[in-house]
């Protein structure tokens, strides 16, 4: 079998990017709600899980992965997100595929670990709250008003930021244990997986 990718992988990148990018608009319209906008990125974690193990039934190359989290990064940019999840997600979903390609994409360890990781790069929708947190607070007084900044601003801390990193990728591996079981379970029987 060839390592390189063929028309056969990129649309099945293409079908898992928009089921991805469906699931996580849906769900993200829940910042609206100021306490959820931080955890968004958990709720992100929890939700892609069965979608991407179905992902990995079709997965046996190199870069699949990759080039679905580079798409969800450019997809999140053009949205109206800075240009970091980009970087992010590519990042995040590049050392997932990694972690797929140690376990020669059959290990089911390996591909609930790869994940919790790949997920992470949602991350990098939140990041430039933290980073650039005086910036993005203005803008969000302007946007979503007085009340919406002050029930968030005190969470965008360094200490919350390291909690929603673990708290995402726990939150990754356990719907991707899920995703295994409902894949087993279901997909199987259905002749999908």
């Amino acid at each position: 079998m060839s390592e390189r990718l063929n028309v056969k992988d990129l649309i099945t990148v293409g079908i898992f990017a928009v089921i991805l990018i469906v699931l996580i608009f849906a769900f993200g319209m829940l910042g609206y709600i100021p306490i959820l906008m931080l955890a968004l990125p958990i709720l992100a974690a929890l939700i892609c899980g069965i979608p991407y193990m179905l992902f990995l039934t079709r997965v046996s190359k190199f870069g699949m992965v990759t080039l679905l989290g580079l798409i969800l990064g450019i997809v999140m940019f053009l949205s109206g997100h800075t240009w970091v999840p980009i970087v992010v997600f590519t990042l995040f979903a590049f050392i997932a595929d990694c972690i797929l390609k140690i376990g020669n994409y059959s290990s089911m360890k390996n591909s609930i670990i790869s994940h919790g990781v790949f997920i992470m790069g949602i991350m990098g929708n939140m990041l430039p709250f933290f980073i650039l947190r005086d910036y993005f607070m203005e803008a969000m007084r302007v946007s979503m008003g007085n009340d919406y900044v002050n029930v968030i601003a005190p969470f965008l801390n360094n200490g919350v930021l390291i909690i929603l990193f673990i708290l995402t990728f726990i939150a990754g591996v356990a719907s991707a244990y899920l995703g295994k079981i409902v894949l087993k379970k279901h997909f199987e029987k259905a002749g999908i997986a």
